[in-house]
């Protein structure tokens, strides 16, 4: 295995300079690549070794990270790479985020610098305004200055190597704030190889493959690991800005795709727009993601006559597990069985191994003479506590209920975390709790997850209003606006239930599960406010 990414990158466009490696569709009227635009080995390559250059010249190296928020294009890719050559990390930054969210990551991270698209400078420079702890330059990526601003401190000694970590990624947990999930040169590459190898239905030929996948680059799957796989292959990643359903089967066609990635929302979406000539004239064998609903699965494939494999991953834990192999299970929640050195059991609430059939928390870990942790994160940054936490026993917490049966075979069953997942994104609820309770008018809020037929969850959020706060519905909207002032959109409440108090144990702590009466949608509760109309995006 190489030692670095860069390494990998550098004998890939060596061998095949002329292959396509990174694209974008064409979207006209978008700021960049309007007409899109395709990228061959040999020409990221060369803007590659100018942008080495760069970071190099102003002095960044080992123990130096840069934040990156460059949306969804081909360039965040030139950048990482180039980061990596020198041996900095990378802090990828969702161009959602708020300013006290992206303040928050700017802290924690001690990222040197923040190299960010055109339209986004202002914002964060305001960011660099908040944080005179240390400095934090700012420039515009799409107007490089011939000389970086360089970091307030030398690099560390040494060359970079596997355990020499190449971007922070930041994942919702439990607790308000995301943690930061160290990842090393070492995971991307063998998390990236673990793809490669799946087999089965998601079976790869070398300098063939094009690859769709609509997924965040500032998440692991987009950001790493197919990043990673498509080079192995020397094989071409496209990324759409977003999903747009009205294009996809169009976009498919136009950049001959071969595959594709998925969430939980693509299916339902596509499966309602009407019928295109392009849905049929598309050429992806397989598709990969998670969160398909079992009873769309099978229509999807017949409609699309594309085979969807479900899998199940963690940013922690690089590797994954896929229903890929025949017979497959589509019409359940099956997501594979553990293979290749990748231990899976399932355990109660003490760590008890429950027996076959029975629901528990996943639990994982690498089974090889390496160790446990071979191949996962190495941690979460500045939370030595939540990491030995997480690894408690020497088998990682997945925080996800599953069940097993006789062959094997896991099928996923529900979120045991307090983590709500719309559309793919890990919103942690205590975050929106401590953000709804900073509010005057409000005495108490509990958040959960509720379902929704398009993006797998929607957030709820249960307000106990102040003395003399009625309960109504401009309240309702007011609750809704202050969090889309304070936290990313998607976070923001699409449901909200006034109620006089919330159930408690005899310590105090709520007991969301006795808000609503058991088996009840809550959705459908008397005086229940349906906000999602006015969740959206503000730019």
């Amino acid at each position: 295995m190489h030692q670095t990414v860069h390494a990998l990158f550098q004998e890939a466009a060596a061998d095949s300079p002329d292959n396509a490696f990174l694209a974008c569709p064409a979207y006209p009227g978008r700021a960049y690549h309007p007409d899109g635009v395709e990228f061959t080995y040999g020409q990221v390559r060369d803007a590659v070794a100018r942008l080495t250059a760069l970071y190099r010249d102003a002095g960044y190296g080992l123990g130096h990270r840069v934040a990156l928020l460059m949306e969804n294009r081909p360039e965040h890719f030139f950048h990482l790479l180039a980061l990596n050559a020198v041996g900095a990390s990378c802090v990828p930054v969702n161009p959602d985020y708020t300013h006290d969210e992206t303040l928050y990551q700017m802290q924690h991270s001690d990222a040197d610098l923040a190299v960010v698209i055109a339209d986004r400078v202002e914002r964060m420079q305001a960011v660099a305004a908040d944080r005179p702890e240390k400095v934090l330059h700012v420039v515009n990526a799409d107007d490089l200055p011939a000389a970086l601003p360089g970091p307030t401190t030398s690099a560390a000694p040494g060359e970079p190597g596997p355990e020499t970590e190449v971007a922070l990624f930041y994942t919702s947990g439990t607790t308000g704030r995301p943690k930061g999930c160290v990842i090393t040169n070492f995971y991307f590459l063998n998390a990236g190889e673990w793809y490669w190898n799946m087999g089965g239905h998601f079976t790869m030929e070398r300098g063939v493959e094009r690859l769709y996948n609509p997924l965040p680059v500032f998440h692991m799957n987009c950001g790493a690991v197919t990043f990673v796989c498509m080079m192995l292959g020397r094989n071409c990643l496209m990324v759409p800005d977003r999903f747009h359903p009205t294009r996809w089967w169009k976009d498919l066609v136009d950049l001959r795709a071969t595959a594709f990635h998925y969430l939980g929302i693509v299916a339902p979406v596509l499966l309602k727009q009407p019928e295109c000539p392009e849905e049929k004239q598309h050429n992806c064998r397989f598709a990969l993601g998670a969160g398909m609903e079992p009873e769309m699965h099978p229509l999807f494939e017949e409609r699309f006559g594309t085979r969807l494999v479900e899998v199940w991953g963690m940013t922690e834990t690089g590797r994954i597990f896929g229903d890929c192999h025949d017979p497959r299970q589509i019409t359940t929640r099956a997501f594979g069985r553990p293979f290749g050195g990748l231990e899976a059991k399932v355990v109660d609430d003490d760590d008890n191994e429950v027996p076959r059939g029975a629901e528990g928390e996943l639990l994982v870990r690498w089974g090889g003479p390496e160790g446990p942790r071979h191949g996962f994160f190495s941690g979460y940054l500045k939370n030595p506590e939540a990491t030995a936490e997480a690894w408690k026993g020497g088998w990682f917490h997945t925080g996800d209920a599953v069940r097993q049966d006789e062959s094997g075979m896991l099928f996923f069953v529900d979120r045991k975390k307090n983590i709500i997942r719309r559309s793919g994104e890990n919103i942690a609820a205590a975050e929106i709790e401590a953000t709804i309770q900073a509010m005057d008018k409000v005495a108490q809020v509990a958040v959960m997850p509720v379902t929704d037929e398009m993006r797998d969850e929607e957030v709820m959020a249960c307000v106990v209003p102040m003395a003399g706060i009625a309960p109504t519905a401009e309240f309702a909207r007011e609750i809704q606006e202050w969090c889309l002032e304070k936290i990313a959109y998607y976070k923001a409440p699409g449901w909200l239930y006034f109620l006089d108090a919330l159930p408690v144990t005899g310590t105090q702590k709520v007991q969301k599960q006795e808000i609503f009466p058991k088996d009840t949608d809550p959705r459908a509760a008397e005086g229940v406010h349906d906000l999602r109309d006015t969740k959206k995006r503000r730019r």
